[in-house]
């Protein structure tokens, strides 16, 4: 199956219960008033998963080449995944590290973010500590980059191999290696609160690097924004921020985005938007409705762009193409889709965002 609708609507059976009765010294949200008083400044970043050779046929670019290929489009900056062959911190010693940093003055780029595809949720006390090791070098890696972020999942499915080709289909939905599949003796509650501990150990690896680690709203243990909120006040240190994504929202409806964005408030730290592109007869790029959005709605960046300046947000909103590549007879897309993709995406957002 090509196409699979990955967002679950349900609550999670920790998140939401908790969320009421949290007593937390988290500070609290500006006021709107501050807020508006507030000039928000909103730079647009390249997430290399985009390049990575898993979406399409074809290998996958250097970091030089995807500095390139940012400069070469107009963004301003790199988010790094931690993921082979560009960014994992077991490949890059400091040779290859001086080498990146290079490609970054190169072609005058900054790195916001490196993201750490983690899943803190296994009930396998070994399986915890090695992802929690891979956050710590994620972390290392950040601060000799000069990056301000790590990206956070509390629980990442993984990307599966199949036909040379990255697919979600063996690890969402009813595939028999999916999440509530994989531990089926483990109760939500368990793996709520295992992956708690371990943002907890990932509070302080931020702390210790100097580096803020934000949790973004990524299923499939987080069902809701609230989920990473209670999260976020749960851990209650100042090294644990969000990242929220518009096109992964359990619903798309617009008083439940500006609730939730508004809710946030500064603890939004960094964010992305994704999707398909083309151009109409006039040349004007426009978005696809995509399989995966939430109510079948079309994600409103103007609206979402428009609450983020509100709420005063100055950071990356950083692009990525970061599901199975296929033309309309079902066959994989070349790398040259990707260039044709990255380059409207941020045609269109860079438009939105002026």
């Amino acid at each position: 199956m090509n196409r699979r609708e990955f967002i679950e609507t349900s609550g999670a059976a920790a998140g939401g219960a908790m969320l009421g009765n949290l007593k937390t010294q988290v500070s609290a949200p500006e006021n709107a008033e501050q807020n508006l008083q507030k000039k928000a400044k909103i730079k647009l970043g390249l997430y290399s998963i985009s390049y990575g050779g898993i979406w399409y046929k074809g290998e996958a670019l250097s970091f030089d080449q995807l500095c390139q290929k940012a400069k070469e489009y107009g963004y301003d900056g790199v988010e790094l995944d931690n993921k082979r062959p560009m960014g994992n911190p077991l490949d890059l010693d400091e040779k290859k590290r001086d080498g990146m940093k290079n490609s970054l003055a190169r072609y005058g780029l900054e790195i916001p973010a490196i993201a750490a595809n983690n899943d803190f949720s296994s009930p396998v006390p070994e399986h915890r500590e090695c992802q929690l090791l891979m956050v710590r070098e994620t972390a290392r890696l950040a601060r000799e980059m000069g990056a301000k972020v790590v990206r956070l999942f509390a629980a990442w499915p993984g990307v599966p191999i199949h036909d040379g080709v990255g697919t979600y289909d063996f690890v969402r939905g009813d595939s028999f290696y999916s999440f509530m599949r994989q531990y089926p003796y483990v109760t939500m509650v368990d793996r709520w609160n295992h992956t708690l501990d371990c943002l907890k150990e990932a509070a302080k690896y931020g702390e210790e690097f100097g580096v803020t680690m934000v949790l973004q709203n990524h299923a499939p243990l987080i069902k809701t924004w609230k989920d990473v909120l209670t999260f976020v006040k749960q851990v209650n240190s100042p090294w644990l921020k969000v990242c929220l994504d518009l096109p992964i929202f359990e619903k798309q409806d617009k008083e439940y985005i500006a609730n939730a964005v508004r809710t946030i408030g500064n603890l939004q730290t960094h964010s992305h938007f994704g999707g398909e592109y083309y151009r109409d007869e006039k040349g004007i790029v426009k978005p696809k409705l995509l399989y995966y959005y939430a109510d079948g709605i079309m994600p409103d960046y103007s609206h979402y762009i428009q609450l983020m300046n509100e709420i005063g947000y100055s950071g990356y909103f950083t692009f990525e193409l970061c599901h199975t590549l296929l033309n309309d007879d079902n066959s994989y897309c070349g790398i040259d889709f990707v260039h044709e993709q990255v380059q409207m995406a941020r045609e269109y957002m860079a438009g939105i965002i002026k």
